[in-house]
């Protein structure tokens, strides 16, 4: 197997620490058991190299060899293609996981990251953009409730999709946003009591930490 390469930031502020999308591929590489090192690009000076793997000058992106891969959705279907650990290995199960990991994406990450921004700013005020926020969020809890009632994991068994939700889900806890939603929020405690989130989590803080 190619060597993989997982570019992150060198640092960044207190505040997103830990939720950094990085951390969506560390966790992936750990349930997989893939070796993987990790390089750091400067957060505050991006240079053309940078913009040449990731044209928004974000992170992560992952080499694979010769490949260089950027978005954290697209970084997770290529790791499931390395390892059955991250995608069911029926055809079903796999076309479940990949419906999942885009829904995630598209659906849920679409309400709950600008619903976010108000957070981490502290916003409160009652402004018809915060309520339209407030409620296309709420909209979508709803039905991932629906559907997290229903089962353990999103495709039958732990995948990337579970990674990609959970990451996205936990960000919403973070701020008291699943509350009134208990198996979306037991679903975030399920898949980040997992061993190789913690690891992941360690790592990510641990390198921001150690640029301070």
């Amino acid at each position: 197997m190619a060597d993989l390469t997982l570019t992150t930031f060198d640092w960044v502020p207190e505040m997103p620490r830990g939720y950094v999308r990085d951390l969506r591929v560390r966790w992936a590489l750990e349930e997989a058991a893939l070796p993987y090192r990790v390089k750091s690009v400067p957060f505050r000076d991006r240079n053309a190299e940078h913009f040449a793997h990731q044209p928004f000058g974000q992170v992560p992106w992952l080499t694979d060899g010769d490949i260089s891969i950027f978005e954290s959705g697209a970084i997770l279907l290529h790791l499931g293609e390395l390892s059955d650990k991250l995608m069911p290995a029926d055809r079903r199960g796999r076309s479940d996981a990949t419906e999942w990991l885009f829904a995630a994406l598209a659906s849920v990450e679409a309400a709950s990251q600008p619903w976010s921004f108000f957070m981490f700013s502290g916003d409160t005020g009652e402004t018809p953009m915060r309520k339209f926020f407030d409620s296309f969020l709420e909209a979508r809890l709803k039905h991932m409730e629906t559907v997290l009632e229903a089962g353990e994991w999103l495709a039958g068994t732990f995948s990337v999709a579970d990674i990609l939700m959970a990451d996205v889900l936990r960000l919403v806890d973070r701020f008291g946003g699943l509350s009134d939603h208990p198996a979306c929020h037991a679903y975030v405690a399920r898949a980040t009591a997992r061993p190789c989130f913690e690891k992941a989590y360690a790592d990510q803080m641990a390198h921001f930490a150690a640029a301070d």
